[in-house]
């Protein structure tokens, strides 16, 4: 009597796990659930992304064309100057000593012409009176115009010493900002082979330049007069205009990318921006307002043959057999068409284009025929007579469903990040 009860408890506890592998294993038979998008209206805006660093327009480096040592400094690290300041001076001893050793040159020298002026003239005279042969007469007219020559050369000399003197004072040679000072009294400078930088001088803060690398297959989309936006990390919150000047033709190669430096004016009245800075550019290559905007995902999307099978109406059934149909006689005749890949019901193969799929009111799924735009990578323009602003695309499928429904629109966590819009 016992048993009994214990026996019949336990068959119905068989029964319940029955049913419930069952209910499991019916479950999965209908488990396509679609992740889906609303169409939205709104703006949207393509760019091309490019990195670059801020520059003065203009900026010249101060250098000497004379050696010696720094004697005296006027303008200091941001000093603003006018061109022709003085703003440094190198000792001027050397020069001064070379400039009275070039004056001593050319009183010598005149002093030589002048002697050499005086025998030509005596012996011009005995030459006249045939009292003087030709040849010395030649070698007197020889000598003076050796003194000539020679005072020439002395006086050459002074102008170089003196201006070599004049070189000792360092003057500025735009309107601008000393940005760079690379010098300090007391040390000494040599300019014997090449003009050593004192200065770098920026010419108009105000007005500042990006010279920014764009990648060849992006170039295409870059011409004069574009509008351009950039930010810098230190206001990372903020966006900055700027404007297309120039494109290079020059290339450069870089880790075997082929890029073109594209200059960019960028107006500073602020003082904010600074050279130097490193800029994210975005160059506005096309806008669309007011549109029709899906996300990217539901263009990409096709269902696999088993969801249309499951949710397809009678017409689309009838174009997958017949799909099915064309790529088994492909196959045959060795010949390729719109085929099915990796489960997947390739629609872009046909002559249908661009395409959104979503639900109608049966629960079914209708492929809605659109015109693509331009995309800002994550939602893209779209143009069609038959999608409304709040309609519902697919943007994804999940499997696994964790409760059995015949409709699609199941309640079940999702797998991978939630697509833009969710449900």
């Amino acid at each position: 009597m016992t048993r009994k009860p214990v026996i019949i408890a336990a068959g119905l506890l068989a029964v319940a796990v029955a049913a419930y592998l069952l209910f499991l294993r019916g479950g999965k038979n209908d488990t396509s659930v679609f992740r889906l998008a609303a169409v939205e209206r709104g703006d949207v805006e393509a760019v091309v992304s490019a990195t670059g660093s801020l520059s003065a327009v203009t900026t010249v480096q101060v250098g000497t064309q004379v050696s010696g040592r720094i004697d005296a400094l006027y303008v200091d690290f941001n000093d603003s100057v006018k061109k022709g300041q003085l703003i440094a001076r190198i000792d001027p001893t050397l020069q001064q000593q070379a400039v009275r050793d070039a004056e001593a040159g050319v009183e010598r020298s005149q002093a030589e012409l002048d002697q050499s002026q005086r025998e030509y003239d005596r012996n011009k005279q005995l030459f006249d009176r045939k009292v003087l042969t030709e040849i010395d007469f030649n070698t007197a007219k020889y000598g003076l115009q050796v003194a000539k020559a020679n005072l020439k050369s002395a006086q050459v000399t002074l102008d170089r010493a003196r201006q070599n003197l004049a070189y000792t004072s360092i003057f500025a040679p735009i309107d601008g900002v000393v940005v760079e000072r690379d010098v300090d009294v007391g040390q000494t400078v040599a300019a014997s082979l090449a003009a050593p930088q004192l200065f770098l001088i920026a010419n108009d803060l105000k007005h500042l330049q990006i010279l920014a690398s764009v990648d060849e297959s992006d170039i295409g989309e870059i011409h004069q007069g574009q509008t351009v936006r950039f930010s810098v990390q230190a206001y990372s919150d903020q966006k900055f205009p700027g404007t297309v000047q120039q494109v290079r033709l020059q290339s450069k190669v870089q880790e075997n990318v082929v890029n073109y430096t594209v200059v960019v004016g960028v107006d500073n009245p602020g003082g904010k921006l600074l050279p130097g800075m490193t800029a994210t550019v975005e160059f506005l290559t096309g806008a669309a307002r007011n549109t029709l905007l899906v996300p990217n995902a539901a263009l990409r999307f096709r269902p696999s043959t088993e969801q249309l099978t499951q949710f397809g109406d009678d017409k689309l059934k009838e174009r997958l057999a017949a799909a099915a149909q064309r790529r088994s006689q492909n196959a045959q005749n060795g010949t390729s068409g719109a085929r099915a890949n990796g489960g997947q019901w390739n629609a872009s193969a046909t002559r249908n284009g661009t395409a959104v799929w979503l639900l109608n009111d049966s629960g079914r799924l209708e492929r809605v025929r659109v015109t693509a735009g331009i995309s800002d990578g994550q939602r893209t323009q779209i143009q069609s007579a038959e999608l409304k602003e709040g309609m519902q695309v697919i943007v994804g499928s999940t499997q696994g469903a964790t409760t059995t429904t015949s409709s699609p629109f199941q309640s079940q966590q999702q797998t991978g990040p939630r697509p833009p819009g969710g449900f």
